[in-house]
């Protein structure tokens, strides 16, 4: 499978129009909303007779990753050079928003296979469970921090040793501030098990924000750049310093990223 981004990094094409439907509707998110939705619809259509592979998750991934932009979102990515090295791995980020869960296998699983640990209620979610469902995801609970480490260990190193990379999310929930002390060490614990390296993975998708009734159909800031960023690869040593080390990487980020965006 043929990568969507060529190069270390990418940056959304200052030139990049937004599609007449998004901008006939003003500044809301209904556009975005609904397309996204169909996508989803699409892709549960796809699933529920087997073929929704890799290949078809990238694709609908990249789909949205287009919508994003065509919905005047601004997408810089970098450290892409990393996931052409030779996996698998764990990948260990900060979740911030919907945004990141749905672009992330449209960037990495052209790459190398992939799946997510997720929590096991959006796979009872309508259409977009049974996208989720197809992946072969790790479904954890969030309630008993015990039992959901057993999972990841054993379905995991399970993942990693069929060749599939994992992404975790170590936090509780969503959050659009980063705290280290909620912050676990769950995919460093993971990684050291299975043997594999780690990639920290630090994001800044706050563009996609929470709804007040329905958290993941909130509104969109047009006004807030996309950072994703990939950091270099490393195997685990020392649990603690490692952990340590991806907070550390993810907090650089959020800093950089906070004084560079203030600029525009």
């Amino acid at each position: 499978m043929k990568p969507f981004f060529e190069g270390d990094r990418y940056d959304t094409p200052e030139n990049t129009p937004r599609y007449k439907l998004d901008r006939l509707m003003g500044n809301g998110r209904l556009y975005f909303h609904v397309t996204f939705f169909k996508t989803i619809i699409q892709s549960s259509r796809v699933a529920k007779k087997g073929l929704y592979d890799r290949a078809a998750w990238a694709q609908s991934s990249y789909k949205t990753f287009k919508l994003v932009e065509g919905c005047g979102g601004r997408f810089h990515i970098t450290g892409l050079d990393y996931l052409r090295q030779p996996g698998p791995f764990v990948f260990v980020g900060n979740h911030m928003s919907g945004l990141e869960t749905a672009v992330m296998p449209g960037i990495v699983a052209p790459f190398m296979p992939v799946t997510f640990v997720v929590k096991h209620t959006i796979l009872d979610y309508p259409f977009f469970g049974e996208v989720v469902r197809a992946t072969n995801p790790i479904p954890v609970g969030r309630t008993n921090p015990r039992e959901d480490f057993q999972i990841v260990l054993r379905e995991g190193v399970k993942a990693l040793e069929e060749g599939t990379s994992v992404v975790i999310y170590p936090q509780h929930t969503r959050t659009m501030v980063f705290k280290p002390e909620e912050f676990n060490s769950m995919g460093i614990k993971l990684a050291k098990k299975a043997g594999v390296p780690v990639i920290p993975v630090a994001v800044k998708t706050d563009f996609w924000d929470y709804g007040r009734y329905l958290r993941d159909f909130g509104p969109i800031h047009r006004d807030r750049p996309i950072h994703i960023a990939f950091g270099e690869p490393f195997p685990i040593q020392n649990s603690k310093a490692d952990h340590q080390r991806v907070i550390q990487f993810i907090q650089t980020c959020l800093q950089t990223w906070e004084k560079e965006d203030k600029l525009f």
